[in-house]
């Protein structure tokens, strides 16, 4: 039996500008010189320009044959010329105003091409349009009619009126509640100054309700800007503000593991970080609890578990190691909250032994923290939230022995200044609090590598001062207790001040 030759299946054509020669629609351009060059001549289009990138420049060419003699107020006052079909609904618009949005001229350009909707008779008439003082009966203006099929939910009716309104006018107002259905729009739109402009507004708008659409919106569009500074929006507040909002549960784990592994993150210390990692979990695992539990209810939730396995090396808890293998437990050194971690049945009994054993080597070497090396993650962190309300604010610390005062002055409307002190233990103001039940060293001097850090939002941007990592030797008395000071000026309130410091070997 002979085989019969399949016939290759014939391209498409499309018809040039107002003439009877074809081309082959491919993109990019296939190469039909001809048929381009008769376009061109169409269309008036620089044929040299179009050459270097065919598409593009045919837009931009024939948005500037179309709409350079006609003003926006001559064609606001009359009559549109363009009639959008999308969502069940039909739009009139005026051409000049569609080449804002790319995916419009496009569709546009479509119609023009295919030489049925503006033949070159109606491009002289727009060319050589008389005013409005010249001719008061304009000839009337033949409309043109597309089509445009969007399938993203986010776009709904109102969102895309408003992107459509935004054509015509620069200063519309957005708000919250719309803005993600806008900037899906103009995504769609391919209207790119709009969607810069929801952008922009977005990054000015985090708050604990919105933190999560606007982060996976990031995401979607590939917008680092605003990835980014969902991400420093959270470093910032995730300890001061989340903890203790119902929002915390909608935090995408990818989002919170970032946080946790960024040295910019903002804590009292790591058993109030501790506690708000805690508060998520619990959270993901009752979905249906509508409010922030109390600490109580999530210590017991934790504590319930078997004590022959730890949560963490349970199947539900192995998803979640990532996030607590972020945190500097070796930061935590008072007898209580080491007490509760062992409680909690939380970790490994590996981890625990780990802990106990630098705890008790740094104490035997006078507070030597001989197993930390690396400063930016593994330094000891504890931090002041300084609000409108303070002109001095201070935080007592303890650590192997000895003691700081972390603390923050306002010299005036906008200088601050940021210092650790080395205090005595017979000078503590409220001793009890400080080290119940702790060893008190009896050295004179101690060596400390520290660094201090603030970070205040003005305008929509985040201004981040630091000293150097500094390595000094702590006495017990002036000048030597207190160390560098971080001064600077800033509109921005509150401040996020954060003390980070190790003990080196000395």
């Amino acid at each position: 039996m002979k085989m019969l030759n399949r016939q290759k299946p014939r391209l498409e054509r499309k018809i040039v500008g107002s003439t009877n020669r074809w081309r082959f629609p491919k993109n990019p351009f296939s190469g039909d010189l001809l048929a381009l060059s008769q376009m061109c001549r169409a269309l008036s289009i620089d044929l040299d320009e179009t050459l270097k990138n065919s598409d593009r420049t045919c837009v931009s060419q024939i948005q500037k044959i179309l709409s350079e003699n006609l003003s926006n107020q001559t064609i606001q006052s009359g009559e549109a010329d363009v009639i959008l079909e999308c969502l069940g609904f039909t739009w009139e618009l005026h051409h000049p105003q569609l080449f804002q949005s790319e995916t419009l001229a496009r569709l546009y350009l479509m119609a023009v091409y295919r030489g049925t909707k503006i033949p070159m008779k109606e491009q002289e008439r727009f060319k050589k349009a008389p005013s409005l003082e010249k001719s008061r009966d304009p000839p009337p203006i033949k409309k043109m009619t597309i089509s445009l099929k969007i399938n993203d939910p986010q776009v709904t009716k109102v969102a895309f009126a408003s992107a459509l309104k935004h054509l015509y006018l620069d200063d519309l107002e957005m708000n919250v509640e719309d803005v993600l259905g806008v900037l899906a729009s103009a995504h769609v739109l391919q209207f790119s100054v709009l969607f810069q402009r929801c952008i922009a507004f977005m990054v000015n708008k985090i708050s604990p309700s919105t933190i999560k659409d606007f982060y996976m919106a990031g995401c979607k569009y590939k917008e680092e800007q605003l990835t980014r500074a969902c991400q420093q929006w959270l470093e910032m507040n995730l300890v001061p503000v989340m903890t203790y909002n119902s929002h915390l549960r909608n935090i995408p784990q990818e989002l919170l593991h970032r946080v946790l592994q960024s040295p910019s993150l903002f804590t009292f210390s790591e058993f109030h970080l501790l506690k708000t990692v805690l508060f998520w979990v619990y959270l993901q695992l009752h979905h249906k609890m509508q409010t922030v539990p109390v600490y109580e209810n999530v210590s017991a939730f934790f504590s319930s578990f078997p004590r022959t396995c730890a949560f963490l090396d349970q199947d539900t808890g192995h998803r979640l190691l990532p996030l607590f293998l972020c945190l500097r437990l070796h930061s935590i050194t008072k007898g209580k909250d080491l007490e509760e971690l062992r409680h909690l049945n939380l970790f490994p009994e590996a981890w625990l032994t780990r802990i106990t054993a630098c705890h008790y080597q740094a104490l035997e070497n006078g507070g030597d923290m001989a197993h930390l090396k690396d400063f930016p993650t593994q330094a000891i962190r504890f931090g002041l939230l300084f609000t409108q309300e303070y002109t001095s604010y201070s935080k007592t610390i303890a650590m192997y022995g000895f003691f700081f005062e972390i603390k923050g002055i306002k010299q005036d409307v906008t200088s601050y200044s940021f210092y650790i002190q080395r205090i005595k233990h017979t000078d503590l103001k409220c001793p009890s609090t400080v080290y119940e039940h702790s060893l008190v060293s009896l050295r004179t001097e101690r060596l400390v590598k520290y660094q201090i850090r603030a970070q205040t939002l003005v305008n929509g941007k985040w201004q981040n001062f630091r000293t150097n990592q500094i390595m000094q030797k702590f006495g017990l008395f002036q000048p030597s207790c207190k160390s560098h000071t971080l001064k600077f000026q800033t509109l921005g309130i509150p401040i996020y001040a954060s003390f980070t410091f190790i003990f080196p070997v000395s």
